[in-house]
């Protein structure tokens, strides 16, 4: 069983300080160079993660502050991938995206020298005693943006065999994991949209005429995230995120976790799930019936998406109703979601950001001791 260290916990990405906001388009317009960059990165990633001790956090996170997306830089980071830019970004409820996206040029494979290895090192040895949780996200993430509109195309021309496509993702990720597991890195979080995708019927719907049938993807998923997290050292942790879309504080699909529960739950080999619950678009905790005895829940009960604190009363009583579906003791508190999935960040501040940690920390205390 994984043993998270606190019943209070991070979902990882944290608010871009205005300063690194301001120090990178000064480097996009040529003003700085990639090095000054990085000075003005290191200082700030220095500041939260000691923000993040003081706080108390048993896993702490560089807030991602060396990334643009949450997912994209890291698909960037392997070889055979390239960068572009779409006619459209992705659509939000409201908003749209940036147009980047992560197509193929050449079959997949592993990258020794992935931004991420640096990510994690810098991180870890500024954390010291207190593990680095690193956040990556899903193989089956990747897959979805490489087949996302145009860029299949790109997909069927260099792999018309899919199964090659599906080795190449499992052994890029699985080596990636493992280079990670060799620089000691014991925690990795696969973030994963492709999932709260699948659950939104009005969605699925639209994209298929009315056929709404994902038992194929389902199993796809499943099928990449496993091969890829199958066996690794046993003191290497994987969990993962179930994210419904996360823009700054828009959102993407709506729908509980019951369509795709007996799939996830029952069947990806995670050592703990980061789950979204903090509004009505995420379903009750029947779902939940199908966890596993051995694998935690970090309940996300506490939006990310602005900076009102919740009811502190009416979070509680959601942790005691989660609890009749998985033991209080497997059971952790969270932000649905990060603060900055993206650079944009969400709409709250940096105060009331740390305001919402403070208050989950605070529950936690009180309900586990």
């Amino acid at each position: 069983m994984c043993q998270l260290v606190n019943h209070y916990e991070i979902v990882g990405s944290f608010l871009r300080p205005e300063k690194l906001k301001e120090a990178r388009k000064a480097f996009e317009a040529n003003l700085i160079s990639e090095s000054e960059l990085k000075q003005v990165e290191d200082l700030l990633i220095t500041d939260l993660i000691n923000k993040q001790k003081k706080l108390g956090l048993g896993y702490v996170s560089d807030g991602e502050f060396r990334r643009s997306y949450w997912h994209l830089d890291f698909f960037w980071g392997f070889l055979g991938v390239e960068h572009i830019i779409k006619e459209q970004g992705y659509l939000f409820h409201g908003e749209e995206t940036r147009a980047d996206s992560a197509r193929l040029s050449d079959k997949i494979k592993f990258n020794p020298h992935h931004p991420v290895f640096e990510e994690y090192q810098f991180a870890a040895a500024l954390a010291g005693d207190i593990p680095v949780r690193q956040s990556i996200p899903a193989p089956s993430q990747f897959f979805a943006e490489l087949v996302r509109g145009t860029n299949e195309d790109t997909v069927n021309q260099i792999y018309p065999d899919r199964n090659k496509l599906y080795h190449d993702i499992s052994a890029a990720y699985r080596d990636t994991l493992l280079t990670l597991y060799k620089l000691g890195c014991r925690h990795i979080k696969l973030d994963d949209c492709t999932w709260g995708m699948l659950v939104d019927k009005d969605f699925w719907q639209t994209m298929t005429n009315d056929d709404y049938d994902t038992s194929e993807l389902q199993e796809l998923y499943l099928q990449l995230n496993n091969q890829t997290i199958r066996d690794l050292p046993e003191d290497l942790a994987v969990t993962t995120h179930i994210c419904r879309g996360n823009y700054h504080s828009t959102w993407a699909t709506s729908g509980g976790y019951e369509p795709v529960a007996e799939t996830l739950f029952g069947k990806e080999h995670a050592n703990a799930f980061f789950l979204e619950f903090d509004d009505n678009r995420s379903g009750n905790f029947e779902p939940l019936r199908y966890i596993p005895e051995d694998t935690h829940v970090v309940l996300g009960l506490v939006t990310s998406k602005n900076g009102n604190l919740e009811d502190r009363d009416a979070i509680i009583a959601r942790i005691k109703e989660a609890s009749q579906y998985v033991p209080l003791e497997q059971l952790s508190l969270s932000p649905q979601c990060g603060f900055a999935s993206t650079e944009e960040g969400n709409i709250l501040t940096e105060d009331e950001q740390w305001k919402k940690l403070e208050f989950i920390k605070s529950i936690a205390d009180e309900i586990w001791g």
